[in-house]
């Protein structure tokens, strides 16, 4: 019987500490490409790029993609799945000079929506572009916000990977 109130002390001791965790998340992570910001943006704002320089879908390159809507254009959409990647879809939501905004949307192995903010800086003299990658979301209770630093943690190690992909593309490395 001690140990069935041990079990249930340590659930709601768990359940606390996931209620007092944070409710979102923020990655953000930056990178200096020696390319024009509107170059840079193309490669971004065109989802047929994509699985070129995405550390997630080159996880899994056999994974079904479908590519969908005009680029650089509100409705532009990117949707996969896979067994090691699950099942999820990006959406452009808008684009300007200066931004790229992106929803998305993961349906498996959980469901979750996030935003995919991007930022094109001119850099230098003109010739370079500042990007900035920012990802945003919910962490629901309790499972997710128990996992939150290990999500944000794993997150900003794949942004770096992704940049230095994006990188290398515009570059020609």
């Amino acid at each position: 019987m001690i140990a069935v109130y041990i079990f249930i002390g340590l659930v709601v001791i768990i359940l606390l500490i996931s209620f007092l965790m944070p409710k979102t998340y923020n990655v953000e992570r930056s990178i200096v490409i020696k390319r024009p910001a509107e170059e840079v943006k193309r490669y971004v704002g065109d989802f047929n790029y994509y699985a070129a320089w995405n550390p997630w879908q080159k996880m899994e390159p056999a994974s079904v993609k479908t590519i969908s809507g005009m680029p650089h254009s509100p409705g532009h959409k990117y949707e996969w799945k896979g067994k090691k990647i699950g099942v999820g879809s990006l959406t452009m939501k808008n684009m300007d000079d200066k931004h790229i905004h992106i929803d998305l949307e993961f349906l498996k192995p959980w469901k979750a929506k996030a935003k995919d903010n991007w930022l094109f800086e001119s850099w230098g003299d003109g010739s370079e572009t500042k990007v900035t990658w920012q990802n945003s979301g919910e962490l629901p209770w309790p499972i997710a916000r128990l996992m939150g630093p290990m999500i944000s943690k794993n997150l900003n190690h794949q942004f770096g990977t992704g940049l230095e992909n994006l990188k290398n593309m515009c570059e020609g490395g």
